[in-house]
């Protein structure tokens, strides 16, 4: 994971950017924020497959990578091609990737607590994301305005997480490189 900080950044502003959009535009119908959540979770997949693959030819620990970007693009391709099913089922779906996620990027914390400092933040952006699960479980139908603050604060929240990580992880790789020239 650390020779891919880059794209916990790059997740971690389009998480952002996306939080800051629900804010903005609340009255947005519910088909519209399960279009972009599909989007959001498309690329979130991408990235997580092309880091697994990626660090699966570095031989670092890239198991829980596959089958989050797998959970991800299910999670898209589900609100892509069923987009008005109902409100119900794209929040459930939603609900549904927010804990599965959150207790992969738990479990992925815990492996990495031996090799990095900071994993703490990886675990803090997996329990975030099995609260929002259970909310959105719970209160599906508060209201679009709520829900779309909902996803909106989780967002920010969750990007920011990654973020704050993906600069530990680029800072503990620059500090763990061997020095004294090239080898």
């Amino acid at each position: 994971m650390a020779s891919n900080w880059w794209a916990l950044t790059v997740r971690g502003a389009v998480a952002i950017l996306f939080g800051i959009f629900t804010f903005f535009r609340p009255a947005a119908t519910l088909t519209v924020l399960a279009l972009l959540f599909g989007a959001y979770a498309l690329v979130d997949g991408v990235f997580n497959i092309v880091s697994a693959i990626r660090g699966g030819r570095a031989h670092e620990r890239w198991w829980v990578l596959l089958p989050e970007g797998i959970v991800s693009l299910g999670a898209a391709l589900v609100t892509f091609f069923w987009p008005g099913i109902t409100v119900r089922a794209p929040i459930y779906v939603l609900a549904a990737w927010a804990m599965l996620t959150g207790l992969l990027e738990f479990a992925a914390a815990i492996r990495l607590r031996t090799n990095i400092t900071g994993e703490w933040l990886l675990a803090l952006a997996g329990v975030a994301s099995i609260i929002f699960g259970f909310l959105l479980v719970f209160w599906p139908f508060t209201g679009a305005i709520v829900v779309a603050w909902w996803i909106g604060a989780y967002a920010i929240v969750f990007g920011s997480l990654l973020i704050a990580l993906s600069f530990r992880l680029r800072d503990w790789s620059r500090t763990s490189q061997p020095q004294g020239g090239l080898s």
